[in-house]
Order: C-alpha cells, then sequence, then structure tokens
C-alpha cells in the first residue's frame, strides 16, 4: 500500500482530524482563578498549588519583570492579545493519577480521543498529560525507575525533588529573558520534569501531552529536562486545541540541561487552532562531547513565535535544528533557531523548512554565533522555503556572527514554488493533482520529517496534508 493510500484521501483526513484534535471536553474546572493578572493573582496561584517561599518569592520577581518589558513589537503584530482577559490558572481536577483508569471519566475521554494512552502502551518509557493548567496523570515503565530516572509532573518535582529544581529552574532561562518569559516564570504550571542518571540510555521515547480546552485561556508549562554525564533521552512534545473565535495565549519554557557526553532529543509537534497565539521559550546548555537535537513542527495557531535554541559551552558538543513551519490562511509563523558556539571544536547544523499560501506568512529569524575563543568549529544553516501562490509570502533573517579565522560556516537560503511540470509529470503517472502537490510538499519537507519517530510520522503527514487542504492550498 502507498503512503499516499495510508494516509487516506483530505476528505477522510479532514473528518479524522475534526474527530481526534477539534473537540472540546465537557470538563468543569475544579479551581480557577479570576481573569486578568495581578500581583494577588500570582499569590492565589502559588498559595493553591502549596508552593515553598523561594517559588513564591521567583514568581512574584517574574510578575515584576512581565510588568515593566513592553509587548515585542520586532515581529508580528501581537495587538489582538488581551493580557486582562485571559485566565492564567485553570485546574481540571484534584488529582493526579498514575493509572489510566484512575483519571476521571471525562477527562480521560479526552486524551483517549487524542490517542495517548494507546501510544503509551505501545512506544512509549513513560508520558505525561497535562489539560488545561495542570498535569491530570504522569507513569515512568517500572524498568526505568528502578534505575532511577525520575519523570513526573513539574509542580510534583517542586515538592519532591526541590533541590534539583532549586538548582536548574530559570538558570538556562531566566525570567528577564524576555516578556513571555517572566509571564511563565510567575504564572507556570504544569509541564514536565526529567531527570536521567549517569550512564542511563532510554531506549524508547518518553511523551508529554499538553492540551488546552477553552478560549481566553493560557497555558503555561514549565519542563525541565536534565541528563547527566554519558545519558541519553529522547523526549516528544504534544500540544492541541480546539478553536474558538477568541485567542488563547501558549507561553511555555524548556530548559535542557545536556551534561558530559549526554544526547538528548526534543522532538515537538504542535498542531495548535487558529486562535492559539503561541510563543514558547526554548533552550539548552550542551557541556563537552553533549550533543541536543532539535525536531520541530509548527502547524496551526494564528501566531507562532519560536526559536529553539542551542549554547554550545564545552568542548566537541554539538546540535542540530530541524524545523518545518506551515503558514497556511491568515497565519504568521515567526520560526528559527539559535546557536552560540563557546567552546572550541562545536558543530551545529540548522534546516529549516517553511511553507506559506493563502496569505500565509513564514519567518525564519535566527542567530548563529560562533565565539572568539570557540576554535576549528562549524556551522551550517539551511533555509528553504515553499510559496504556494501570489497572495503568501516568505522572509528570512538570519544573523551570523562569526567571530575567529579557524572555524567554518556555510548558509543557504531558497524560495521555490510547485511548478506545474512537476504535477503534469506526477499526474501522467496516474495520480491525482491533490495528490500530486501533497507528494511534492512531503518531498520538500523530507529532510526533516524523516526524523520525526515512525509511530508519529504519518499521522503527522495527515496534520500535513489537512493544513495544505483547510483553505484549499493544494488540489
Amino acid at each position: 500500500m502507498g503512503t499516499l493510500e495510508k494516509l487516506g484521501s483530505f476528505d477522510e483526513i479532514k473528518k479524522d482530524s475534526a474527530q481526534k484534535y477539534d473537540f472540546v471536553s465537557k470538563v468543569k474546572p475544579s479551581y480557577q482563578v479570576s481573569s486578568g493578572l495581578s500581583r494577588s493573582i500570582v499569590e492565589e496561584i502559588s498559595a493553591e498549588k502549596k508552593e515553598p517561599e523561594w517559588m513564591r518569592s521567583i514568581r512574584l520577581k517574574a510578575f515584576d519583570i512581565f510588568m515593566s518589558k513592553p509587548v515585542p513589537t520586532w515581529g508580528p503584530d501581537l495587538s489582538v492579545l488581551d493580557f486582562d482577559s485571559l485566565v492564567y490558572y485553570i485546574k481540571p481536577d484534584e488529582r493526579k493519577a498514575t493509572d489510566w483508569n484512575e483519571v476521571p471519566k471525562e477527562i480521560k475521554e479526552t486524551f483517549d480521543k487524542l490517542g495517548v494512552p494507546e501510544m503509551e502502551k505501545k512506544y512509549l518509557a513513560g508520558s505525561v498529560a497535562q489539560l488545561q493548567s495542570e498535569s491530570v496523570y504522569s507513569r515512568l515503565r517500572k524498568q526505568w525507575a528502578d534505575k532511577g530516572v525520575i519523570f513526573t509532573d513539574m509542580d510534583s518535582a517542586v515538592q519532591q525533588y526541590p533541590d534539583i529544581v532549586k538548582e536548574h529552574f530559570g538558570h538556562i532561562v531566566p525570567a528577564s529573558d524576555n516578556k513571555f518569559a517572566a509571564l511563565n516564570t510567575a504564572v507556570w504550571s504544569g509541564g514536565s520534569f526529567l531527570y536521567v542518571p549517569s550512564g542511563v540510555s532510554l531506549d524508547l521515547p518518553v511523551q508529554a501531552y499538553f492540551r488546552m480546552n477553552g478560549a481566553l485561556e493560557g497555558q503555561f508549562e514549565r519542563t525541565l529536562i536534565i541528563a547527566e554525564p554519558c545519558s541519553s533521552v529522547h523526549y516528544i512534545e504534544g500540544c492541541t486545541a480546539p478553536t474558538y473565535s477568541q485567542y488563547s495565549l501558549h507561553a511555555a519554557i524548556v530548559e535542557v540541561y545536556v551534561k558530559r557526553g549526554g544526547k538528548v532529543r526534543y522532538t515537538s509537534v504542535q498542531n495548535w487552532s487558529d486562535n492559539i497565539i503561541n510563543g514558547p521559550t526554548k533552550r539548552a546548555w550542551i557541556e563537552e562531547d553533549g550533543r541536543m537535537e532539535w525536531v520541530q513542527g509548527s502547524l496551526g495557531s494564528k501566531i507562532t513565535m519560536t526559536y529553539p535554541s542551542s549554547i554550545l559551552r564545552g568542548e566537541r558538543a554539538s546540535t542540530s535544528n530541524m524545523n518545518v513551519a506551515l503558514g497556511i490562511g491568515p497565519v504568521w509563523k515567526d520560526n528559527g533557531a539559535k546557536v552560540i558556539h563557546a567552546a572550541p571544536n562545536t558543530s551545529s547544523k540548522i534546516v529549516a523548512k517553511s511553507i506559506s499560501g493563502k496569505g500565509g506568512m513564514t519567518v525564519y529569524r535566527g542567530l548563529l554565533r560562533i565565539n572568539p575563543n570557540a576554535y576549528n568549529s562549524k556551522a551550517s544553516v539551511q533555509c528553504d522555503a515553499l510559496i504556494l501562490d501570489d497572495i503568501s509570502k516568505s522572509n528570512t533573517y538570519p544573523h551570523n556572527e562569526i567571530l575567529n579565522e579557524s572555524s567554518s560556516f556555510s548558509h543557504e537560503a531558497s524560495v521555490g514554488k510547485i511548478s506545474d511540470e512537476q504535477v503534469y509529470y506526477l499526474m501522467s503517472r496516474g495520480i491525482r493533482e491533490e495528490d500530486s502537490r501533497s507528494l511534492i510538499v512531503l518531498g520538500f519537507l523530507d529532510d526533516v520529517l524523516k526524523e520525526i519517530p515512525l509511530e508519529y510520522s504519518i499521522e503527522f503527514n495527515k496534520l500535513i496534508r489537512l493544513e495544505m487542504g483547510k483553505y484549499g492550498a493544494v488540489g
């Protein structure tokens, strides 16, 4: 059976996706704060979580920073975002389960529709599931827990592993980094805590799944990953939300510590609805002989601003950043990557693929810097854009600083369109026009798609076809 036959027709994909992703859960929150943001709201969130004083202090300092910083104006127009109308904390249930049978019926039905429990059974070493502001489920297979691996929600980690959290929280992404980082630090809730001891390599990935459920809602999960020396792990993040006419905000923070000789792969598949403004901050520190791999698929959302970053702090540290962004319809995808070579003999590779259609805007915005002391380092940046019509746009804003002569750097960029010759050739082989265009698009994205685990790739290809067909961008 061919790939397109496996994916099914566009109508089948559209129906399946509507059933799987664009639904609203009938979950009555057990607790939520009033809309708007104030110092008292931040204190209320911390009190509800029964946090230690040191975390409450971090939140309040971050709130002051948030209030002092202006909304960014260097990228997409964020004036549609009304901070006073958002609800910053919604707790779906009092309990946190370690068995799907313990999860309340309405919440379990949400994740059953998304296929999360089934994926855990087949492919995962562990999973965390979050609805709105809180984790509702977390579990790690016993064989990995027995080796000292910790995988739980971030709120539980603050209570159970305060010394580890306190040592690492907010050091890679301080609250002062940007306005959204300050906001997250002030009101963060949920997220994942992953700790892998020295020498432990997980042969199956772990997954966190984040689901928003309402309009004018904020989701501010916090993820902290610590890979001790010579350990390795693959972390997969999934994100979805139903469609509303009013905007919601997703502003996560991800901090990844890759210690000497460690390896972390972070795969993110985001399928946001078109009313989501998405502004996460993701950053990794990589020590000597460590490796960090970012793989990101950005679908949906009204506005996305995300630039996964790697700081190569130790000799022979390396990183790769593979990124797909689809801007189909009246949306703005501002994606990119940042790498700082801060040690000798380090290496990096950035591959960014974008597709814009039906008036969409895609932007590559990147920073690549090789410091004066990062001798004999190597870096490459490749930005490829596919524009599907005459009303869509794609812009590239690379910022490259090569500060020593012993290092090597290359930068390639290309912009193209689907050619009629390619479509006609495939049609002459008996392939429908819509499927011909889809094949060309998937071929264009192949560099990145092949990095997504096989178990997820067919589903991701379905989502790409759905996104492409949503506004008649193909076919």
